[in-house]
């Protein structure tokens, strides 16, 4: 099953050309988790050619900006497009009411319904499950109230091994033994075991997003072991005091706490518009862990 995740901004406070402001997209399956919304997301969608009406769930992680002044105009262009489903938004105190001035001074009435979902972002727990994912809330610090987010996929079922099968079995039996259940004969009798003809299935992948904040070296026991880690790195580690003035992170606490929490791969973004070049972000994190990427716009990383 497809588990990827798509860059769409990358970008600290102030935008650069070419560098938007931060937005990603989990595609897992058939489902894609928006996952904040700054600045200029709907234009980064229609660039990678993800369709709007795909997106059935957002995920703000707090209400600064460059994190989330993009979420009104796709609200906006969703109504245009004849939206009717749900949409569900999950965000931090303050963004529903936000979002509900913002409708009524505009006078835009929406075709459909949204669903907001209040996060506590001071505590780590489980704020949403379908047939897919569960997800998270991974407490930051910074500046006003923010969270992370934690995607852990739900366990797959085993694989068939079609060399292992019977010949001429039905399409309803296939259906049993995908489901996980043995086949028997007429007078209850096991005939042919589920576990002979399956193959173990991959372990569930998981992705960490870390938002905005100071260095937290309590993050790595919630993180710890996912297959892909998302950390903000603001800054250099030569303005480390910038940093915490801010409550940002430099490339190398990113590098850090990749290698406490046993990661397997580090992605590094929110990259400060004083970089030009983002090299020396790079290097300084790979210094303290190795696999480390940068999180370039229109980079898509499967899982």
């Amino acid at each position: 099953m497809e588990f990827e995740l798509t860059i769409l901004g990358s970008a600290s406070a102030t935008p650069m050309l070419g560098r938007h402001h931060t937005a990603q997209v989990l595609t897992v399956g058939r489902e894609l988790y928006l996952i904040d919304c700054g600045e200029a997301t709907q234009a980064r969608l229609m660039e990678q050619r993800i369709r709007f009406g795909r997106i059935n769930r957002i995920f703000i992680s707090h209400l600064h900006g460059d994190h989330f002044f993009g979420l009104f105009g796709l609200l906006g262009t969703l109504q245009l497009q004849g939206r009717t489903e749900p949409l569900q938004i999950f965000g931090p105190a303050g963004l529903d009411e936000i979002l509900t001035t913002q409708l009524r001074c505009s006078g835009m009435a929406l075709a459909y319904d949204i669903d907001f979902q209040l996060v506590d972002t001071e505590r780590h727990q489980l704020i949403f499950s379908d047939q897919q994912v569960q997800v998270y809330t991974l407490p930051m610090r910074h500046r006003v109230p923010c969270c992370g987010y934690l995607f852990r996929e739900q366990p797959r079922r085993p694989r068939l091994v079609k060399e292992s099968l019977p010949a001429a079995l039905t399409p309803e039996q296939l259906q049993a033994l995908s489901r996980g259940e043995d086949l028997r004969d007429e007078a209850g009798h096991v005939w042919l075991r589920h576990a002979d003809v399956t193959a173990p299935a991959p372990p569930p992948r998981a992705y960490a997003y870390c938002s905005d904040t100071v260095y937290l070296p309590e993050l790595a026991e919630l993180v710890h072991g996912v297959d892909l880690l998302y950390h903000e790195c603001t800054f250099l580690h030569d303005m480390l005091e910038r940093a915490q003035q801010t409550g940002h992170s430099t490339a190398r606490q990113a590098g850090q706490l990749a290698r406490l929490a046993q990661v397997k791969r580090l992605l590094i973004g929110h990259f400060s518009s004083r970089y030009r070049e983002l090299q020396p972000l790079l290097t300084e994190a790979s210094r303290e862990f190795e696999p480390t990427e940068l999180a370039l716009e229109g980079l898509t990383v499967t899982v």
